[in-house]
């Protein structure tokens, strides 16, 4: 499950202040906290919600992804200890420019160019490709399990799918990675 916080320190968020962007392109959707189990919350009230949308006859303990916006920004010790309390699996999607608290249980980076990478290891590295100034290999060496190229969403979608799939071909560390929700249109 994805629970997406707002707020970024790369991007506002809002289309007038794009071309001051670090990020210049953002796969976010943003509408705001106002949506549908969207809010302001406590750790606990947070952690109860997103339980509540589990599947009640799942036998697998709750799997949260945090992503955003940059959840760096608001993921701390206290909201971690009380997923963990309540028996969830933590993950969290960051742009790596922030330092991440101890004890979450799966840490996926997609680094954005033009920013100051500090998160250098954890499990999945996920590049969005092809970003202006990037070469994968930059990140072939850091200490992470998985590499994935995941294309960027554009006017040049097809494209970027085709440089995404070559790039994995020529070079077997990486990995193609698809937002199959958005293929399949799961909103």
């Amino acid at each position: 499950m994805f629970c997406r916080f707002t707020g970024c320190n790369l991007w506002t968020g809002r289309e007038k202040d794009r071309e001051k962007a670090i990020c210049q392109f953002c796969d976010t959707d943003f509408r705001g906290m106002d949506g549908e189990n969207g809010g302001s919350y406590t750790a606990e009230e947070l952690v109860l919600k997103c339980i509540s949308l589990w599947p009640v006859n799942s036998v697998e303990q709750p799997y949260i992804v945090c992503t955003g916006g940059e959840p760096a920004l608001q993921l701390n010790k206290k909201l971690i200890d009380c997923f963990h309390k309540y028996n969830c699996v933590l993950a969290i999607e960051t742009n790596g420019t922030v330092e991440l608290p101890v004890n979450i249980d799966w840490v996926c980076v997609s680094p954005k160019m033009g920013s100051e990478l500090i998160v250098t290891s954890g499990h999945e590295m996920k590049l969005v490709y092809p970003q202006t100034g990037s070469d994968p290999e930059v990140f072939a060496n850091m200490d992470f399990e998985y590499f994935y190229l995941q294309p960027m969403e554009s006017s040049s979608l097809k494209e970027n799918i085709q440089a995404s799939i070559e790039y994995c071909k020529q070079h077997p560390k990486w990995r193609l990675s698809l937002q199959t929700h958005k293929i399949l249109e799961i909103p």
